[in-house]
Protein backbone atom coordinates (compact mmCIF):
# COMPACT_ATOMS: atom_id res chain seq x y z
CA UNK A 1 0.00 0.00 0.00
CA UNK A 2 1.58 3.34 -1.12
CA UNK A 3 -0.19 6.75 0.79
CA UNK A 4 0.65 9.61 -1.41
CA UNK A 5 0.00 12.98 0.88
CA UNK A 6 0.97 16.57 -0.86
CA UNK A 7 2.73 18.92 0.83
CA UNK A 8 1.12 20.63 4.22
CA UNK A 9 -0.90 17.22 4.70
CA UNK A 10 -1.13 15.96 8.17
CA UNK A 11 -0.41 12.58 9.62
CA UNK A 12 -2.21 10.81 6.74
CA UNK A 13 -4.83 8.06 7.58
CA UNK A 14 -4.00 8.73 11.63
CA UNK A 15 -5.79 11.72 10.67
CA UNK A 16 -6.41 13.91 13.87
CA UNK A 17 -3.82 15.96 15.87
CA UNK A 18 -5.26 14.52 19.03
CA UNK A 19 -3.98 11.42 18.04
CA UNK A 20 -0.69 12.79 16.82
CA UNK A 21 -0.38 14.42 20.43
CA UNK A 22 -0.91 10.87 22.00
CA UNK A 23 1.92 9.62 19.89
CA UNK A 24 4.26 11.81 20.56
CA UNK A 25 3.75 11.35 24.30
CA UNK A 26 4.55 7.98 23.89
CA UNK A 27 7.35 8.25 21.79
CA UNK A 28 8.82 10.80 25.02
CA UNK A 29 7.57 8.32 27.64
CA UNK A 30 8.17 5.09 26.46
CA UNK A 31 11.00 5.55 24.00
CA UNK A 32 14.08 2.62 24.91
CA UNK A 33 17.52 1.93 23.43
CA UNK A 34 17.48 -0.04 20.23
CA UNK A 35 13.64 0.83 19.79
CA UNK A 36 12.74 1.15 16.43
CA UNK A 37 9.26 3.75 15.98
CA UNK A 38 6.02 2.13 14.13
CA UNK A 39 5.13 3.28 10.99
CA UNK A 40 1.73 3.96 9.71
CA UNK A 41 0.47 6.64 6.66
CA UNK A 42 3.11 8.53 7.49
CA UNK A 43 5.42 6.10 8.91
CA UNK A 44 7.35 7.22 11.97
CA UNK A 45 6.29 10.87 11.52
CA UNK A 46 3.68 13.44 12.39
CA UNK A 47 3.40 15.54 9.39
CA UNK A 48 5.11 17.12 6.44
CA UNK A 49 5.58 20.84 5.07
CA UNK A 50 7.82 22.49 2.60
CA UNK A 51 10.45 25.29 4.52
CA UNK A 52 10.97 28.19 3.09
CA UNK A 53 10.52 29.45 -0.31
CA UNK A 54 10.17 27.12 -2.65
CA UNK A 55 8.47 27.23 -6.49
CA UNK A 56 7.19 23.49 -6.73
CA UNK A 57 5.63 22.17 -3.50
CA UNK A 58 7.18 18.44 -2.17
CA UNK A 59 5.56 15.48 -1.22
CA UNK A 60 5.58 12.59 0.62
CA UNK A 61 4.76 8.99 -0.48
CA UNK A 62 5.17 6.31 2.35
CA UNK A 63 4.77 2.49 1.26
CA UNK A 64 4.00 0.57 4.18
CA UNK A 65 4.87 -3.06 2.91
CA UNK A 66 8.24 -1.45 1.88
CA UNK A 67 8.68 1.05 5.00
CA UNK A 68 10.07 3.37 2.43
CA UNK A 69 9.51 7.06 1.49
CA UNK A 70 9.88 8.92 -1.24
CA UNK A 71 9.88 12.89 -0.33
CA UNK A 72 9.76 15.14 -3.24
CA UNK A 73 11.11 18.28 -2.55
CA UNK A 74 11.57 21.91 -4.26
CA UNK A 75 13.58 24.62 -3.26
CA UNK A 76 17.24 26.63 -4.70
CA UNK A 77 19.05 25.60 -1.43
CA UNK A 78 19.58 24.05 2.65
CA UNK A 79 22.62 26.77 3.26
CA UNK A 80 23.60 30.12 3.70
CA UNK A 81 21.04 32.14 6.48
CA UNK A 82 17.90 29.90 5.49
CA UNK A 83 16.92 26.77 4.05
CA UNK A 84 13.76 25.78 1.32
CA UNK A 85 13.08 21.90 0.99
CA UNK A 86 10.78 19.53 1.63
CA UNK A 87 10.98 18.11 5.65
CA UNK A 88 9.07 15.21 6.61
CA UNK A 89 9.01 15.70 10.15
CA UNK A 90 8.37 14.59 14.07
CA UNK A 91 9.05 16.24 17.39
CA UNK A 92 11.26 14.57 19.56
CA UNK A 93 13.24 15.38 22.72
CA UNK A 94 16.70 14.25 24.37
CA UNK A 95 19.50 12.29 23.14
CA UNK A 96 18.24 10.30 19.79
CA UNK A 97 20.02 8.48 16.70
CA UNK A 98 18.07 8.12 13.32
CA UNK A 99 19.43 5.82 10.53
CA UNK A 100 18.27 5.48 6.94
CA UNK A 101 19.14 3.81 3.30
CA UNK A 102 19.11 7.02 1.28
CA UNK A 103 18.85 6.50 -2.65
CA UNK A 104 17.99 8.83 -5.55
CA UNK A 105 16.06 6.80 -8.07
CA UNK A 106 16.79 9.42 -11.21
CA UNK A 107 19.65 10.36 -13.16
CA UNK A 108 20.22 14.23 -13.83
CA UNK A 109 19.08 16.65 -11.65
CA UNK A 110 21.32 19.43 -9.57
CA UNK A 111 24.80 17.83 -8.49
CA UNK A 112 24.54 19.90 -5.48
CA UNK A 113 20.99 18.65 -5.11
CA UNK A 114 20.41 17.00 -1.09
CA UNK A 115 18.67 14.46 0.64
CA UNK A 116 19.27 14.86 4.45
CA UNK A 117 18.59 13.34 8.10
CA UNK A 118 17.92 16.48 9.78
CA UNK A 119 17.43 17.65 13.00
CA UNK A 120 15.93 21.32 13.22
CA UNK A 121 14.52 23.94 16.15
CA UNK A 122 11.95 25.25 13.90
CA UNK A 123 10.26 24.75 10.89
CA UNK A 124 11.12 28.48 10.22
CA UNK A 125 13.64 28.92 7.31
CA UNK A 126 16.30 30.29 9.14
CA UNK A 127 15.91 27.38 12.08
CA UNK A 128 19.10 26.23 13.69
CA UNK A 129 19.83 22.96 12.35
CA UNK A 130 22.19 19.59 11.68
CA UNK A 131 21.82 17.71 9.40
CA UNK A 132 23.45 14.67 7.68
CA UNK A 133 22.99 15.60 3.72
CA UNK A 134 23.94 13.05 0.73
CA UNK A 135 24.08 14.96 -2.43
CA UNK A 136 23.17 14.12 -5.80
CA UNK A 137 27.03 13.88 -6.98
CA UNK A 138 27.66 11.60 -3.93
CA UNK A 139 29.56 14.18 -1.68
CA UNK A 140 28.21 13.30 1.82
CA UNK A 141 28.35 16.46 4.85
CA UNK A 142 27.32 16.96 8.01
CA UNK A 143 26.42 20.51 7.98
CA UNK A 144 25.06 22.96 10.48
CA UNK A 145 23.26 26.16 11.54
CA UNK A 146 24.41 27.26 15.19
CA UNK A 147 21.72 29.79 15.63
CA UNK A 148 19.00 31.59 13.72
CA UNK A 149 19.80 33.67 10.75
CA UNK A 150 23.06 32.40 11.22
CA UNK A 151 25.70 30.82 8.28
CA UNK A 152 25.68 27.61 7.99
CA UNK A 153 28.95 25.13 7.77
CA UNK A 154 30.12 21.75 6.67
CA UNK A 155 32.12 18.80 7.67
CA UNK A 156 33.13 16.94 4.03
CA UNK A 157 33.13 13.51 4.64
CA UNK A 158 35.98 11.33 2.95
CA UNK A 159 33.53 9.28 1.85
CA UNK A 160 31.61 9.28 -1.28
CA UNK A 161 27.99 7.97 -2.15
CA UNK A 162 27.57 5.67 1.53
CA UNK A 163 24.44 3.74 0.90
CA UNK A 164 22.98 4.46 4.45
CA UNK A 165 23.45 7.39 6.63
CA UNK A 166 23.00 7.94 10.32
CA UNK A 167 22.91 11.23 12.64
CA UNK A 168 22.74 11.18 16.15
CA UNK A 169 22.72 13.88 18.59
CA UNK A 170 24.63 13.42 22.50
CA UNK A 171 24.32 16.03 24.42
CA UNK A 172 24.98 19.24 22.20
CA UNK A 173 27.31 17.60 19.62
CA UNK A 174 25.62 16.03 17.01
CA UNK A 175 27.52 13.78 14.76
CA UNK A 176 27.63 11.22 11.36
CA UNK A 177 27.92 7.78 10.74
CA UNK A 178 28.03 6.26 6.95
CA UNK A 179 28.28 3.07 5.48
CA UNK A 180 28.63 1.43 1.68
CA UNK A 181 25.85 -1.08 0.93
CA UNK A 182 25.48 -4.13 2.62
CA UNK A 183 28.14 -2.38 5.22
CA UNK A 184 28.19 -1.64 8.76
CA UNK A 185 28.01 2.22 9.89
CA UNK A 186 31.22 3.68 11.38
CA UNK A 187 31.61 7.18 12.53
CA UNK A 188 31.94 9.42 9.63
CA UNK A 189 34.42 11.65 11.29
CA UNK A 190 33.97 15.38 13.35
CA UNK A 191 31.06 16.69 14.94
CA UNK A 192 29.08 19.86 15.44
CA UNK A 193 28.26 21.80 18.85
CA UNK A 194 24.63 23.00 18.59
CA UNK A 195 22.11 23.47 21.35
CA UNK A 196 18.68 22.40 20.62
CA UNK A 197 16.27 23.05 23.22
CA UNK A 198 13.35 20.48 23.76
CA UNK A 199 11.28 19.68 21.61
CA UNK A 200 12.93 19.47 18.77
CA UNK A 201 12.15 18.20 14.82
CA UNK A 202 13.71 15.18 13.29
CA UNK A 203 13.16 13.69 10.06
CA UNK A 204 14.16 13.40 6.65
CA UNK A 205 14.38 16.29 3.80
CA UNK A 206 15.12 16.89 0.17
CA UNK A 207 16.40 20.05 -1.81
CA UNK A 208 16.03 20.05 -5.41
CA UNK A 209 18.56 22.50 -5.39
CA UNK A 210 16.94 24.32 -8.42
CA UNK A 211 14.18 26.72 -8.06
CA UNK A 212 12.26 25.81 -10.62
CA UNK A 213 12.92 21.98 -10.17
CA UNK A 214 11.22 19.31 -7.69
CA UNK A 215 13.67 16.16 -6.76
CA UNK A 216 12.87 13.26 -5.10
CA UNK A 217 14.60 10.64 -3.09
CA UNK A 218 14.08 7.37 -1.27
CA UNK A 219 14.44 7.07 2.28
CA UNK A 220 14.14 3.31 3.69
CA UNK A 221 14.71 1.31 6.60
CA UNK A 222 14.65 4.37 8.59
CA UNK A 223 15.12 3.93 12.00
CA UNK A 224 14.95 6.54 15.23
CA UNK A 225 16.43 5.23 18.45
CA UNK A 226 18.06 6.60 21.86
CA UNK A 227 21.64 5.77 21.79
CA UNK A 228 23.17 3.29 23.87
CA UNK A 229 24.74 4.08 26.93
CA UNK A 230 28.24 5.24 27.96
CA UNK A 231 29.89 2.21 29.47
CA UNK A 232 31.21 2.42 32.59
CA UNK A 233 34.90 3.33 33.18
CA UNK A 234 37.50 5.24 31.24
CA UNK A 235 35.65 5.92 27.39
CA UNK A 236 37.24 5.09 24.29
CA UNK A 237 37.75 8.31 22.28
CA UNK A 238 37.54 8.50 18.40
CA UNK A 239 40.00 10.66 16.45
CA UNK A 240 39.34 13.13 13.56
CA UNK A 241 42.16 14.99 11.61
CA UNK A 242 40.07 17.73 9.40
CA UNK A 243 41.02 20.30 7.68
CA UNK A 244 39.25 23.85 7.90
CA UNK A 245 39.50 26.74 5.66
CA UNK A 246 40.01 30.14 6.83
CA UNK A 247 37.32 32.19 5.06
CA UNK A 248 34.52 29.62 4.46
CA UNK A 249 34.97 28.05 8.21
CA UNK A 250 34.00 24.91 6.11
CA UNK A 251 35.88 21.16 7.36
CA UNK A 252 36.80 18.12 5.96
CA UNK A 253 37.86 14.62 7.08
CA UNK A 254 40.61 13.44 6.15
CA UNK A 255 41.56 10.75 8.22
CA UNK A 256 39.44 8.93 11.27
CA UNK A 257 40.59 6.45 13.72
CA UNK A 258 40.04 4.99 16.99
CA UNK A 259 44.05 5.09 17.75
CA UNK A 260 45.05 8.10 19.59
CA UNK A 261 46.75 10.59 17.00
CA UNK A 262 48.18 14.30 17.88
CA UNK A 263 49.55 17.32 16.89
CA UNK A 264 49.28 17.63 13.21
CA UNK A 265 52.25 19.89 11.02
CA UNK A 266 51.51 20.30 7.28
CA UNK A 267 54.21 19.54 5.40
CA UNK A 268 56.07 22.80 3.79
CA UNK A 269 55.58 21.27 0.08
CA UNK A 270 51.66 21.24 1.19
CA UNK A 271 51.42 17.63 0.27
CA UNK A 272 51.24 15.56 3.63
CA UNK A 273 50.73 15.85 7.20
CA UNK A 274 52.96 14.64 10.23
CA UNK A 275 51.43 13.66 13.65
CA UNK A 276 52.06 11.57 16.56
CA UNK A 277 50.68 8.43 17.93
CA UNK A 278 51.94 5.82 21.15
CA UNK A 279 55.12 8.11 20.84
CA UNK A 280 55.82 7.72 17.23
CA UNK A 281 55.76 10.50 14.59
CA UNK A 282 53.33 8.59 10.94
CA UNK A 283 52.97 10.99 7.48
CA UNK A 284 49.49 10.92 6.36
CA UNK A 285 48.89 12.31 2.21
CA UNK A 286 46.84 15.44 2.39
CA UNK A 287 44.60 13.43 0.23
CA UNK A 288 44.26 10.85 3.02
CA UNK A 289 44.99 7.06 3.27
CA UNK A 290 47.12 4.91 5.79
CA UNK A 291 49.47 6.70 8.19
CA UNK A 292 53.16 6.05 7.48
CA UNK A 293 55.73 4.74 10.26
CA UNK A 294 58.38 7.59 10.37
CA UNK A 295 61.87 6.26 11.54
CA UNK A 296 63.06 8.50 14.44
CA UNK A 297 65.95 5.79 15.57
CA UNK A 298 66.08 5.45 19.28
CA UNK A 299 63.29 8.32 19.93
CA UNK A 300 60.11 6.08 20.34
CA UNK A 301 58.64 8.13 22.79
CA UNK A 302 57.73 11.03 20.94
CA UNK A 303 54.83 13.45 22.50
CA UNK A 304 52.88 16.44 20.84
CA UNK A 305 55.69 19.05 19.85
CA UNK A 306 57.26 18.80 16.78
CA UNK A 307 57.96 20.74 13.66
CA UNK A 308 59.42 21.52 10.29
CA UNK A 309 61.84 23.54 9.71
CA UNK A 310 61.30 26.43 7.15
CA UNK A 311 63.35 24.46 4.21
CA UNK A 312 61.49 21.33 4.61
CA UNK A 313 65.08 19.51 5.14
CA UNK A 314 64.31 18.66 8.53
CA UNK A 315 62.26 17.68 11.40
CA UNK A 316 62.39 18.99 15.24
CA UNK A 317 60.70 16.04 17.86
CA UNK A 318 60.37 16.17 21.62
CA UNK A 319 60.98 12.87 23.05
CA UNK A 320 61.82 11.35 26.44
CA UNK A 321 63.45 8.11 25.30
CA UNK A 322 67.11 9.07 26.60
CA UNK A 323 66.22 10.39 30.54
CA UNK A 324 62.78 10.12 30.96
CA UNK A 325 62.19 13.62 30.52
CA UNK A 326 61.63 15.62 27.07
CA UNK A 327 64.31 16.58 25.10
CA UNK A 328 64.02 18.44 21.82
CA UNK A 329 65.96 16.77 18.66
CA UNK A 330 66.38 17.27 15.13
CA UNK A 331 67.00 14.59 12.35
CA UNK A 332 66.00 14.65 8.48
CA UNK A 333 62.45 14.93 7.62
CA UNK A 334 62.64 11.64 5.48
CA UNK A 335 63.83 9.78 9.09
CA UNK A 336 67.28 8.84 10.24
CA UNK A 337 69.00 9.58 13.69
CA UNK A 338 68.32 11.86 15.83
CA UNK A 339 70.61 14.68 16.72
CA UNK A 340 70.60 16.12 20.70
CA UNK A 341 69.88 20.01 21.23
CA UNK A 342 68.77 20.61 24.86
CA UNK A 343 71.04 19.17 27.59
CA UNK A 344 68.68 19.63 30.16
CA UNK A 345 64.96 18.33 30.43
CA UNK A 346 61.89 18.32 30.55
CA UNK A 347 62.29 20.65 27.03
CA UNK A 348 58.94 21.18 24.59
CA UNK A 349 59.73 22.02 20.86
CA UNK A 350 57.70 24.80 19.31
CA UNK A 351 59.11 27.06 17.34
CA UNK A 352 61.65 27.47 14.28
CA UNK A 353 63.18 31.19 13.42
CA UNK A 354 62.54 31.63 9.30
CA UNK A 355 66.23 31.65 8.65
CA UNK A 356 66.42 28.08 9.99
CA UNK A 357 69.18 28.69 12.73
CA UNK A 358 67.12 28.92 15.86
CA UNK A 359 65.25 26.66 17.63
CA UNK A 360 62.28 28.11 20.33
CA UNK A 361 60.80 25.86 23.12
CA UNK A 362 59.92 25.52 26.51
CA UNK A 363 61.48 24.04 29.29
CA UNK A 364 61.27 23.56 33.09
CA UNK A 365 63.61 24.66 34.92
CA UNK A 366 64.32 24.91 38.70
CA UNK A 367 60.53 24.81 39.09
CA UNK A 368 59.43 27.33 36.48
CA UNK A 369 58.19 27.30 32.64
CA UNK A 370 59.85 29.85 30.39
CA UNK A 371 60.47 30.22 26.82
CA UNK A 372 64.18 29.53 25.68
CA UNK A 373 65.59 29.37 22.60
CA UNK A 374 69.11 27.50 21.02
CA UNK A 375 70.93 27.42 17.83
CA UNK A 376 70.02 24.43 15.68
CA UNK A 377 73.94 23.62 15.96
CA UNK A 378 73.37 22.80 19.39
CA UNK A 379 75.19 24.75 22.19
CA UNK A 380 74.22 27.16 25.38
CA UNK A 381 70.30 27.83 25.78
CA UNK A 382 68.67 31.49 26.14
CA UNK A 383 66.01 32.02 28.54
CA UNK A 384 63.51 34.55 27.06
CA UNK A 385 60.96 34.58 29.87
CA UNK A 386 61.41 35.43 33.70
CA UNK A 387 57.87 36.00 34.75
CA UNK A 388 56.48 33.97 37.33
CA UNK A 389 53.60 30.86 36.25
CA UNK A 390 54.14 29.62 33.26
CA UNK A 391 54.87 30.26 29.56
CA UNK A 392 54.55 27.73 26.77
CA UNK A 393 53.87 27.67 22.98
CA UNK A 394 56.50 29.93 21.50
CA UNK A 395 56.45 30.01 17.73
CA UNK A 396 58.25 32.59 15.78
CA UNK A 397 56.41 34.97 13.19
CA UNK A 398 56.73 34.16 9.84
CA UNK A 399 59.01 37.62 9.26
CA UNK A 400 61.21 36.86 12.65
CA UNK A 401 60.18 39.94 14.22
CA UNK A 402 58.35 38.46 16.66
CA UNK A 403 57.85 35.27 18.74
CA UNK A 404 54.38 34.27 20.00
CA UNK A 405 53.98 32.82 22.95
CA UNK A 406 51.11 31.76 25.95
CA UNK A 407 51.42 33.23 29.66
CA UNK A 408 49.35 33.03 32.63
CA UNK A 409 50.99 35.97 33.77
CA UNK A 410 47.97 38.33 33.91
CA UNK A 411 45.85 35.82 35.53
CA UNK A 412 44.08 33.43 32.70
CA UNK A 413 46.10 31.86 30.10
CA UNK A 414 46.36 34.97 27.12
CA UNK A 415 48.52 34.96 23.70
CA UNK A 416 51.96 37.48 24.03
CA UNK A 417 54.34 38.07 22.16
CA UNK A 418 58.11 39.61 22.32
CA UNK A 419 60.94 40.52 19.92
CA UNK A 420 63.40 37.51 19.30
CA UNK A 421 65.29 38.45 21.98
CA UNK A 422 63.10 38.36 24.63
CA UNK A 423 62.57 42.29 24.57
CA UNK A 424 59.17 44.13 24.29
CA UNK A 425 56.89 41.33 25.79
CA UNK A 426 53.13 42.52 25.17
CA UNK A 427 50.08 41.12 26.04
CA UNK A 428 48.09 39.95 22.30
CA UNK A 429 44.47 38.94 23.39
CA UNK A 430 42.61 39.90 26.75
CA UNK A 431 39.31 37.92 27.30
CA UNK A 432 37.58 35.22 29.12
CA UNK A 433 39.21 32.15 27.63
CA UNK A 434 42.26 30.14 28.15
CA UNK A 435 44.49 30.96 24.67
CA UNK A 436 46.61 28.21 24.34
CA UNK A 437 49.36 27.49 21.16
CA UNK A 438 49.46 30.76 19.02
CA UNK A 439 50.57 29.88 15.52
CA UNK A 440 51.19 32.86 13.25
CA UNK A 441 50.06 32.57 9.63
CA UNK A 442 52.97 31.56 6.67
CA UNK A 443 51.93 35.23 4.98
CA UNK A 444 52.10 36.98 8.63
CA UNK A 445 48.70 38.13 8.58
CA UNK A 446 47.48 36.26 11.21
CA UNK A 447 47.73 33.80 13.94
CA UNK A 448 45.08 30.72 15.23
CA UNK A 449 44.88 29.74 18.92
CA UNK A 450 43.17 27.09 21.26
CA UNK A 451 40.51 28.35 23.36
CA UNK A 452 39.31 26.79 26.61
CA UNK A 453 36.55 27.95 29.00
CA UNK A 454 38.37 30.27 32.19
CA UNK A 455 37.71 27.50 34.32
CA UNK A 456 39.52 24.73 32.78
CA UNK A 457 42.90 24.59 33.74
CA UNK A 458 45.94 24.11 31.76
CA UNK A 459 45.13 22.27 28.22
CA UNK A 460 43.81 19.03 29.15
CA UNK A 461 42.04 16.41 26.33
CA UNK A 462 38.37 16.23 25.94
CA UNK A 463 36.98 18.89 26.42
CA UNK A 464 34.60 21.84 24.70
CA UNK A 465 37.19 24.30 23.00
CA UNK A 466 37.05 26.19 20.39
CA UNK A 467 39.67 26.90 17.54
CA UNK A 468 39.67 31.01 17.20
CA UNK A 469 41.48 33.10 14.93
CA UNK A 470 42.64 37.33 14.42
CA UNK A 471 44.29 39.51 11.97
CA UNK A 472 47.34 40.77 13.21
CA UNK A 473 47.13 43.72 14.69
CA UNK A 474 43.52 44.15 14.39
CA UNK A 475 42.59 42.79 17.88
CA UNK A 476 39.20 41.22 16.70
CA UNK A 477 38.74 37.47 17.32
CA UNK A 478 36.46 35.35 15.39
CA UNK A 479 35.44 31.65 16.30
CA UNK A 480 36.26 29.06 13.34
CA UNK A 481 34.91 25.79 14.92
CA UNK A 482 33.92 25.08 18.03
CA UNK A 483 34.04 21.09 18.87
CA UNK A 484 35.71 18.44 21.37
CA UNK A 485 39.25 18.33 22.16
CA UNK A 486 42.11 20.13 24.11
CA UNK A 487 45.42 18.45 24.56
CA UNK A 488 47.04 17.51 20.88
CA UNK A 489 44.22 19.54 18.38
CA UNK A 490 46.95 22.14 17.37
CA UNK A 491 49.80 21.84 19.89
CA UNK A 492 52.08 22.58 16.70
CA UNK A 493 51.94 24.20 13.82
CA UNK A 494 49.72 22.91 10.96
CA UNK A 495 48.71 26.09 8.67
CA UNK A 496 48.58 25.26 5.18
CA UNK A 497 51.58 26.15 2.88
CA UNK A 498 49.06 29.19 1.29
CA UNK A 499 47.85 30.36 4.71
CA UNK A 500 44.21 29.30 3.48
CA UNK A 501 43.34 26.24 5.48
CA UNK A 502 44.57 24.96 9.15
CA UNK A 503 44.63 20.93 10.05
CA UNK A 504 43.28 20.17 13.56
CA UNK A 505 42.55 16.83 15.39
CA UNK A 506 39.04 16.66 17.28
CA UNK A 507 37.77 14.18 19.33
CA UNK A 508 34.80 11.92 20.04
CA UNK A 509 33.42 9.16 22.61
CA UNK A 510 32.75 6.25 21.00
CA UNK A 511 30.02 4.18 22.10
CA UNK A 512 28.90 1.02 21.03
Amino acid sequence: MVNRVRAGGGPGLLGKARVAAVMYAAFSLSLSAGMVLAAESSGAFEGHTDIGNVNKSGSLEFDAAGGTYMVAGGGANMWFTNDACHYVWKRVSGDLAMAANIHWPGTGGNAHRKACLLIRQTLDPDSPYVDAAVHGDGLTSLQARETAGDLTHEIQSNVSGPARVRIEKRGDYVSMSIAPAGGSLRPAGGSFRVQFKDPFYIGLAVCAHDHSALEKAIFSDVQITVPPAVVAGKPTIECTLETIALDSKDRRVVYHTRDLIEAPNWSRDGQSFLFNSQGHIYQLPVVGGQPQLLDTGFAVHCNNDHGISPDGKYLAISDSSETKKSLVYVLPITGGTPRRLTPLGPSYWHGWSPDGKTLAYCAERNGEFDVYTTSVEGGEEKRLTTASGLDDGPEYSSDGNFIYFNSERSGLMQIWRMKPDGTAQEQVTSDDYNNWFAHPSPNGKAIVFLSYPKEVKGHPENKDVMLRWMQIGSGEIQTLAKFFGGQGTINVPSWSPDSRKLAFFSYQTAYP
